[in-house]
């Protein structure tokens, strides 16, 4: 008896190490590792020779590449500055004023996460555009508005709307973690409203602001779907490696355009990682939450400045919809379903949305599989440490990974059968090269380009979740495989279903990083929008955006119905002496 006890101790342990260092190879091989290829791919020319920093002396010495550079750092530094003011405003009503409505103000915010880049970027066209709604006085009615859209201003208004739910998620949940208590000692000190603002409010909420101005910057900076709609001539980074890599077939420029799109967004990440360091916890046991008291004028400013942003997003929306339905705007402004019928423009018929959906499903799937279970094995076991930190941080790095970026990287990793081993004359197998030209390197992308917020989902919950529980299985003799199954997956079934939405809703209106990487013989819907606007079917491209966005809301509701239940049966066993 004794024997077998510990042979099955030992056997746990070796299937752990085992498990943690084949999940260690596989995030290796799917964040690392392919962008090794794209670091050699700046130092070469389009046929492999070793060219050195030609690329790069050539990138800087053209006048019109580096004006793009510096236009991205404008459009991120502008963006973040008002996606992140904007947010903090709406978060703060939501949080500290009693603005009437709240619950409808709260989720309507929170619309623009289920539309895609480019149908933001469409819906401006239809209300700013040239023959937009405000441009045109509302067909002529009243005096017409012109605000330039294509450009710098149409730039920064869809990505402003792009970002502001991201800064508005984060800063609502810090400005929720305030203690009330250190409000009513400011009370009794006399301090000003402003006083208690500035050393009170703004201190509790510094790593909550860095954070939304960290995802603000790299998002703005990255995308490339509001640009490649509204940009006009004003060039960004995200549009020149496009134009680089399938306009010119130029790999080589492509990938050193990459390495100065994906070297601010590290820096940024490293720099939010140091500042994190030295956050500490705000909120104690023994903190009362913080009760908004009613003031008339404030809640009525902030009930007006929320009205205002929210007919912004519903008309976007509301553009998108009606864009769909029209026949030609704005000649004939009657209702049809004739730019539903995607046989016969750009959008290869309905297929591509089919295929989207799939898509979706699997990454949502085989995603939410591999995130919570790489997430369990760091945050749950003691063995190999040094290799779980490494995990770890590799699973936080691919929010600083531009989708273009990915997807190129995974062009010049994935459709390689073998690689070459420097100095040495024999070539290593490359077993995941099956995976190019088919769903799976899709499916892995999205996978991959959304793993950082999941992951960080993942740890989070199995924090909460006491170590007891395995501690008392192992004591048990109870192997962890039984645990995770039983109690830890039963625990974490919210976050689970969460994990799994967020997925399905980022790939269904994701582009960049598949742009690069679907086979012709599978388009997606988020890339024939792309093409439709080409080809100027923009009400085409209107209908399929309207499809995506109906689709992650009906999922996204699915969701709601099935976590609120789950949630009811999951606290009883969380805290079930509370109950």
């Amino acid at each position: 008896m004794y024997f077998k006890k510990n042979f099955n101790k030992s056997f746990n342990i070796l299937l752990l190490r085992i498990l943690i260092i084949f999940v260690f190879i596989l995030v290796s091989f799917f964040i690392i590792i392919p962008l090794l290829p794209l670091f050699l791919k700046s130092f070469s020319d389009n046929k492999n020779n070793f060219i050195g920093l030609e690329n790069f002396i050539n990138y800087i010495q053209n006048p019109s590449l580096t004006q793009s550079f510096i236009n991205s750092l404008k459009v991120a530094i502008t963006t973040t500055f008002f996606s992140v003011l904007i947010g903090f405003i709406y978060a703060y009503a939501l949080t500290r004023t009693r603005l009437p409505l709240k619950k409808f103000f709260n989720t309507f915010s929170l619309f623009s996460l289920y539309i895609p880049p480019l149908a933001v970027a469409i819906g401006l066209i239809y209300i700013f555009g040239k023959q937009g709604l405000i441009t045109q006085g509302f067909f002529g009615t009243i005096p017409g508005f012109d605000i330039n859209l294509y450009g710098f201003n149409g730039i920064i208004i869809g990505e402003i709307f792009y970002c502001f739910p991201q800064a508005l998620i984060i800063l609502v949940s810090a400005l929720n973690l305030s203690d009330q208590r250190l409000y009513e000692a400011a009370e009794s000190l006399k301090a000003s409203p402003l006083r208690k603002f500035l050393t009170i409010t703004l201190p509790n909420i510094k790593y909550g602001l860095m954070n939304s101005f960290f995802i603000c910057f790299i998002l703005s900076f990255t995308d490339f779907g509001v640009p490649k709609v509204v940009g006009g001539n004003f060039n960004v980074l995200a549009t020149d490696i496009y134009k680089q890599v399938v306009g010119q077939q130029n790999f080589a420029m492509g990938a050193t355009i990459s390495i100065y799109l994906l070297v601010p967004s590290i820096l940024a990440f490293l720099i939010d990682k140091n500042f994190q360091k030295n956050e500490a916890s705000l909120i104690s046991g023994k903190s009362i939450p913080f009760k908004p008291r009613k003031n008339l004028i404030v809640d009525s400013i902030m009930f007006i400045f929320c009205s205002l942003i929210l007919i912004l997003v519903i008309g976007v929306f509301s553009s998108i919809v009606l864009a769909s339905l029209i026949k030609i705007w704005p000649y004939d402004i009657s209702l049809s379903l004739q730019n539903f019928r995607f046989s016969n423009v750009a959008g290869n018929g309905y297929e591509p949305y089919f295929n989207t959906v799939f898509m979706s499903i699997y990454t949502a799937i085989f995603g939410t599989i591999f995130v919570f279970f790489t997430a369990y094995l760091v945050e749950k076991f003691k063995p190999l440490k040094k290799i779980r930190m490494l995990i770890y941080f590799f699973s936080t790095l691919p929010i600083a990974i531009p989708g273009l970026v990915l997807g190129l990287s995974y062009i010049l990793f994935f459709n390689k059968p073998s690689f070459s081993v420097p100095f040495l004359d024999f070539q290593i197998f490359n077993p995941f090269s099956l995976l190019y030209g088919t769903m799976g390197i899709l499916v892995l992308a999205n996978i991959i380009h959304f793993f950082t917020v999941c992951f960080i989902s993942a740890t989070t919950t199995l924090k909460q979740i006491d170590k007891e529980f395995e501690e008392v299985s192992e004591s048990l003799k109870v192997p962890f495989y039984k645990t995770f199954l039983r109690i830890t997956i039963p625990l974490s079934l919210p976050t689970i279903l969460e994990i799994g939405s967020y997925y399905f809703v980022n790939s269904m209106i994701t582009v960049s990083a598949i742009i690069f990487l679907y086979p012709a013989k599978i388009p997606v819907s988020s890339v024939s929008i792309v093409n439709m606007d080409d080809a100027g079917d923009t009400a085409s491209a209107a209908a399929m955006s309207t499809l995506i966005v109906l689709t992650s809301l009906f999922v996204r509701l699915i969701y709601e119905f099935t976590s609120r239940n789950v949630s009811k049966k999951s606290s009883v066993w969380i805290n079930p002496l509370e109950t």
